[in-house]
């Protein structure tokens, strides 16, 4: 009878226990500026300060909006947002909204979005979750993106 007892509280207040001593996710990431327009960061690239992105949540059968929180980026391009929730069922990713820069404003968009996973089921062990930098490009490419990239493809 005790060990019937023990086992019920067990399985009924330890994950209460366990979930309440969660911290939230931490999502960190950079937002930079492609002067090269080149698709990637290279050293021609600077962070933006100012840069607005947020998180999305959607429902993954539904993909109606079930979450959403923004954020702006430090004098360091850098992103954290912080997150109390557990979004196990949902489909998670940051993306980029507007950057204060108008010759660096256009999104890449092949690098506007990152995602993120905002689950503690998956095992992970530490709530800092980074994401990958995401980027604006540049109007025109800087002075010196074309010795830039050249170098590039001749060192791969």
């Amino acid at each position: 009878m005790a060990t019937k007892l023990f086992l019920l509280l067990a399985v009924c207040v330890l994950p209460v226990i366990v979930s309440a001593n969660r911290q939230p996710f931490q999502i960190v990431g950079q937002v930079y500026c492609d002067a090269c327009r080149a698709g990637f960061e290279t050293t021609k690239c600077s962070y933006i300060h100012g840069a607005r992105v947020k998180i999305e949540c959607k429902d993954r059968n539904s993909m109606r909006l079930k979450y959403s929180v923004g954020a702006v980026t430090d004098a360091t391009g850098t992103y954290n947002i912080s997150v109390e929730d557990d979004h196990q069922d949902q489909i998670c990713y940051v993306r980029l909204v507007s950057s204060p820069i108008k010759s660096c404003a256009v999104q890449d968009t092949r690098r506007n979005t990152a995602t993120v996973i905002l689950t503690h089921s998956n095992g992970a062990i530490s709530n800092i979750h980074p994401a990958n930098a995401m980027g604006f490009l540049q109007d025109k490419p800087a002075a010196g993106c074309q010795e830039l990239l050249l170098s590039l493809l001749r060192d791969a």
